[in-house]
């Protein structure tokens, strides 16, 4: 067992050797989408590796693919289902942000005031600076997002199904 610390969690948690960094963010109760299903395709599972970057396995081909559409990244960037734990004290931080999960999830918000910046599910583009109220036509203007989403669920899908008849 290896012991990950997430920022916002008092406690480290155990993962196996070898576990993806996601396992240690949801064992803390974590919420950090996967819209990919944890392929790589996406950017939704990008945390910040404060320590231990070296105790974690190599930048895999695919975050080398995804890691470049996020606006927040930074030089210790890693996708969660990609990084797997391979020795103690890896300790990670969550970007501070809300991923969109569809245009109707911000109905809700309208009229109200952004705590943290509202991103891109797929690719982490600002689409809603922090502090900047929500409003009807701006979620109009989201819809978009909806497609997008939809658009990869298809395409993670399709990417299952060839695993599958590849073995």
């Amino acid at each position: 067992m290896k012991s990950v610390h997430v920022e916002t969690h008092e406690d480290p948690v155990d993962v196996s050797t070898n576990a993806r960094v996601i396992e240690a963010v949801l064992a803390c109760q974590e919420k950090l989408p996967m819209a990919c299903g944890g392929k790589g395709l996406c950017a939704t599972c990008h945390v910040y590796v404060v320590e231990g970057a070296e105790r974690l396995s190599p930048i895999t081909p695919r975050e080398n693919m995804s890691l470049p559409m996020l606006a927040d990244r930074q030089p210790n960037s890693r996708l969660a289902c990609q990084a797997k734990v391979l020795g103690n004290g890896v300790k990670i931080a969550l970007p501070r942000v809300q991923y969109l999960d569809g245009s109707v999830e911000l109905e809700k918000l309208i009229g109200r005031r952004t705590e943290v910046p509202i991103v891109h599910p797929l690719h982490g583009t600002v689409l809603i600076a922090a502090g900047k109220i929500i409003t009807r036509s701006r979620i109009r203007e989201l819809s978009f997002v909806d497609i997008d989403i939809a658009e990869m669920q298809s395409r993670c899908q399709s990417i299952e199904k060839n695993s599958y008849s590849e073995r």
